[in-house]
């Protein structure tokens, strides 16, 4: 689990919207590896109560099942995209979060940014939940016709 705690706000609540516990939402099942980027330190409590099994990696990888972002700026989020493209399965979800505007956070990342980034990378977007009071949440994985293709398009494109 990779948590920077500092740089995350610390009066995080449940959402609250659908009942559905988070850890639901966000598809954690038994024996599910999560990784964690940026998470706030309350993120933890939000997920109770945890499927059996469930299991934090500490770095992207071909383990990861889940991996959940955390982001406030556009540069970090373009960073995390393309290194979690290139090191994580091509089934994995990637959960990117951003804060709400009612939550009154510095934030140059929107729902929108997070498409216009993720979707030249052979993302696409297929659900949004809300994580609590203070970050939205948008689910991406690999388009199916691109997930047996090698490489990613960051790389393609002369990053690495």
């Amino acid at each position: 689990m990779v948590l920077n705690a500092d740089r995350m706000p610390t009066h995080m609540t449940a959402a609250g919207y659908s009942g559905t516990p988070l850890a639901r939402k966000l598809g954690f099942k038994s024996s599910t590896r999560a990784l964690l980027v940026d998470a706030p330190q309350e993120y933890a409590d939000l997920l109770e109560p945890l499927p059996e099994g469930v299991e934090f990696e500490t770095q992207p990888g071909p383990r990861v099942d889940i991996a959940h972002v955390f982001v406030t700026r556009r540069e970090d989020l373009a960073l995390h995209l393309c290194d979690l493209r290139a090191t994580l399965r091509p089934d994995a979800a990637l959960w990117v979060s951003w804060p709400k505007k009612a939550a009154k956070l510095s934030t140059t990342v929107s729902e929108g940014t997070i498409r216009e980034l993720a979707l030249p990378l052979g993302f696409v977007d297929v659900k949004v939940c809300a994580v609590c009071a203070v970050w939205s949440g948008l689910k991406l994985v690999v388009r199916k016709e691109l997930r047996a293709a090698s490489g990613t398009l960051c790389h393609q494109r002369g990053r690495s």
